[in-house]
């Protein structure tokens, strides 16, 4: 069991201009107020809290798509969380990026992946999600731009936008894995099969098991040498658990598959950085979903069974 003591790095990232519902700025403070820091201090771990990120300013800028909400936002949230994440990749922290609706990891993720290649070592990603988000900037039909991250990560055209040219280090569809997915649209599963993206979706667990599912990818991800960047959205969890999103999708990970496989992480000691997104506050029972992220990175970061304290929800 991998019981390193880790440098952690909490940066808030109030994005709620790409989610379809507002309230995800709030998310960051929800996890401080929920005792984020203090979890990981009694973990044996180090924590600086870096505070909220603002947008970067971006000038004039026409959205390629007229369906496309808050554009101008997107682009300044991801330079500015590009910038901040590709510097923290280099340094021997642990980063946290607390959000925010899920449009952030356009810029957490390509940072990572920048910092990455500066190593010369591959990123993998593990998206934990309900959706796949996948959509381009002309595919979409929302237009929330929640839903686009993950192509724009994988290289697909339109973003050059984002951050003023190229993404110059994209992620290897196949170094992707979606786990826990329950709802895909007909153009992103089209694109998601031609580039060879693994999805298992909430049937493929019921079927096999959450454990023999993820076990292949962080084997993978070793026998690369490779960086894993764990992405995690309130809405992989069952609403019923959960209830604090604005995208709930019926049927999705247990308590205990979600906790399994955050302890799986952390025994393989692969994660170097971690999203925590689309907490809503607005939409939470007196703090029970945000209690729940952040017992869930506590299992990723080393807390066991016996550390936890009983407690109802």
């Amino acid at each position: 069991m991998n019981v390193a003591r880790k440098q952690i790095v909490l940066v808030g990232a109030p994005v709620d201009e790409g989610a379809g519902q507002r309230g995800c700025l709030m998310g960051p403070d929800a996890y401080r107020t929920a005792g984020l820091a203090g979890m990981l201090e009694a973990l044996g771990h180090t924590v600086a809290d870096h505070g909220n990120l603002a947008p970067a300013e971006v000038g004039p800028l026409r959205a390629p798509n007229p369906v496309l909400k808050n554009y101008r936002a997107y682009v300044g949230w991801t330079r500015a969380l590009h910038d901040k994440a590709a510097g923290l990749g280099a340094a021997s922290v642990f980063p946290i990026y607390l959000g925010g609706d899920h449009a952030m990891a356009a810029g957490s993720v390509s940072g990572q992946a920048r910092a990455a290649a500066a190593r010369n070592r591959p990123l993998f990603v593990l998206w934990l999600d309900a959706h796949s988000d996948f959509h381009t900037l002309e595919s979409t039909a929302s237009g929330n731009l929640h839903g686009t991250p993950l192509a724009f990560l994988c290289g697909l055209p339109g973003f050059d936008d984002l951050l003023g040219s190229p993404l110059e280090h994209t992620l290897k569809p196949e170094n992707v894995e979606i786990l826990g997915v329950r709802s895909i649209d007909r153009e992103e599963r089209d694109m998601l099969r031609g580039l060879g993206v693994g999805v298992s979706d909430m049937r493929r667990i019921d079927e096999e098991g959450i454990a023999p599912l993820l076990r292949p990818f962080l084997e993978r991800v070793r026998a690369a040498d490779g960086l894993l960047h764990v992405s995690l959205d309130v809405d992989f969890l069952d609403p019923e658990i959960a209830p604090a999103v604005g995208t709930t999708v019926p049927g999705g990970a247990s308590f205990r598959e979600a906790h399994l496989v955050m302890e799986m992480l952390h025994d393989s000691g692969l994660v170097t950085s971690l999203d925590l997104v689309e907490l809503n506050p607005f939409l939470d029972e007196r703090g029970r979903t945000a209690r729940l992220m952040v017992d869930l990175a506590g299992s990723l970061f080393g807390r066991r069974v016996f550390d936890r304290p009983t407690r109802s929800f």
